[in-house]
């Protein structure tokens, strides 16, 4: 018995590695959208043209996220913005941004 819940315990942990390696490519697909939009003003089009081929879906799905017409929207939405992604997940964006939502709520 002791196996088994070492060897779950190690294909869920192998299973993670796999999803945090496959978001990274989902960041990267995003700050090559938004390098493309600042250069030819297509960034948008083209992670939505990305995010709907059989590549994106299947790379969405393994970073586990649902493919769907909804999270391509996001996707779009997230590159008309223009901010990288590093600067986005950083925790001053974060605080920032809750500042001045706090500010337009008063």
């Amino acid at each position: 018995m002791r196996d088994f819940v070492d060897g779950t315990a190690f294909n869920n942990e192998q299973g993670n590695r796999a999803r945090k390696l496959f978001a990274a490519v989902v960041l990267a697909a995003l700050d090559d959208a938004i390098a493309d939009d600042k250069k030819y003003g297509n960034g948008p089009e083209q992670i939505a043209r990305w995010a709907r081929s059989r590549d994106g879906r299947e790379v969405l799905s393994c970073a586990g996220i649902d493919p769907n017409e909804r999270v391509v929207n996001g996707l779009m939405e997230f590159v008309g913005r223009g901010v990288r992604t590093s600067v986005a997940l950083s925790r001053e964006e974060s605080e920032r941004r809750n500042a001045a939502q706090q500010a337009e709520a008063a």
